[in-house]
């Protein structure tokens, strides 16, 4: 994939169509995974199927956000391995570079502590929804993806 991706997008514009998914209904890994999937030219009734239970932090649990975890789907489809002798390392270089990135650009990785609620109990269910965070849930999704595709650009790029 160039600086455009193999469908002649921008890193941003991924970032923008994984926000937009979000927005109109699929949840943060399977919108993140779905934009990078298909800036790839991969379509398949499994995306955005295999990334629903990452969305809102693993299940509800309170683990990493979804959106981190949907971007590290589509690091593994672009830069993952499809053999026991291959190298993991431009996939995990790539997954340690997004995880900084996003850490740094958020404060955190945990949905819990991204978004100051619990989703796995009507009680934060109730302040996701009165603090208006789906908001915020599509900002990490967006970026998310956008920093995704420009980290999977950059290392296929050096090779």
């Amino acid at each position: 994939m160039d600086e455009r991706g193999i469908n002649k997008l921008t890193a941003q514009e991924i970032g923008g169509a994984a926000a937009n998914s979000f927005l109109s209904g699929l949840y943060c890994a399977e919108s993140v995974l779905l934009a990078l999937a298909e800036a790839r030219g991969t379509r398949s009734e499994m995306i955005p199927n295999i990334a629903t239970g990452f969305c809102s932090g693993m299940g509800r649990t309170c683990g990493t956000c979804g959106a981190l975890t949907g971007a590290i789907l589509g690091i593994g489809l672009a830069l993952g391995r499809s053999a026991a002798g291959e190298s993991v390392e431009p996939a995990y270089k790539a997954v340690r570079r997004l995880i900084a990135e996003f850490e740094e650009k958020f404060g955190a990785r945990d949905c819990h502590l991204l978004l100051g609620c619990d989703l796995g109990t009507p009680e934060g269910q109730a302040v996701f929804r009165e603090k208006g965070l789906r908001d915020r849930c599509a900002e990490f999704t967006g970026k998310a993806a956008e920093i995704a595709a420009r980290i999977i650009a950059e290392i296929e790029s050096e090779h």
